[in-house]
């Protein structure tokens, strides 16, 4: 067959653009392969995996492969790649591996969203990698490698510790709703915009014309008599990668 490579037990079909396993790769050669290379294709779907109950390694490089992707039972598997797909949900296949591939000791996810570094996004930095290190060693704690990186002491121990509190929540898509402009927001900003609009035509009414306008609320505009005042803003600023302190000098403070 044109583009199958076998060498010994290592099984090779690479770039031959297929969107599926074919059929006869797994019934010609599911029985004795143990390593399997399936990059450089546009594979969607594993369906037609099972033939290959014996593999220790599976490379899935450079594929199509997302949210959906199931793998059938690999209890002998101890490497898998999956770089360069379309995984967005780190903690949904974190999951699914964790009952499927219990010996799994090598795992890259190198280029795809759910791992965060600069392939992805120039807004990823370093710490957000050490994060997301520290939620996959927290779901998989049998790894030796991830990426391209040995699994330390260190992150092991950091894992067991902080690990299940490195999980990124992102709002859902059902919590979007329209404004009478029929732009749609996500609810806790549309909540926010609705109750400040609110609050802004309250401060409007009991205003009176001889006081000039100020943001604050109204509860806290007599200075003899104020209390503290809690709000939430848009943007927070965390100081992340900032240098401008270091020009400040002493005898400005």
């Amino acid at each position: 067959m044109a583009g199958l490579v076998v060498s010994g037990t290592q099984v090779s079909y690479i770039g031959q653009d297929c969107r599926e396993i074919p059929e006869h790769l797994g019934r010609d050669c599911g029985h004795f392969a143990k390593r399997l290379d399936l990059s450089f294709n546009l594979l969607r779907s594993l369906e037609g995996l099972s033939a290959f109950g014996s593999l220790e390694e599976l490379i899935l490089d450079n594929n199509l492969l997302g949210n959906d992707l199931v793998l059938p039972g690999l209890p002998r598997l101890h490497t898998l790649t999956l770089n360069k797909n379309q995984i967005s949900d780190l903690e949904c296949l974190l999951d699914h591996l964790a009952k499927v591939t219990p010996a799994l000791e090598y795992l890259s996810l190198l280029g795809n969203v759910a791992c965060p570094n600069e392939l992805v996004s120039l807004e990823k930095d370093e710490e957000d990698y050490k994060r997301y290190r520290c939620f996959v060693l927290h779901k998989l704690p049998n790894l030796k490698f991830l990426d391209a990186r040995k699994v330390t002491r260190q992150e092991r121990e950091e894992a067991l510790v902080r690990g299940s509190f490195m999980k990124v929540v992102k709002p859902k898509a059902d919590l979007e709703v329209k404004n009478e402009y029929n732009f749609v927001k996500p609810r806790c900003e549309w909540e926010r915009s609705t109750n400040f609009s609110s609050r802004a035509s309250s401060d409007r009414v009991t205003a009176s014309p001889e006081h000039h306008y100020t943001p604050l609320p109204s509860a806290s505009r007599d200075l003899t008599n104020h209390r503290g005042v809690l709000g939430k803003c848009r943007y927070v600023y965390y100081g992340k990668n900032s240098e401008g302190n270091r020009f400040i000098r002493d005898d400005q403070l």
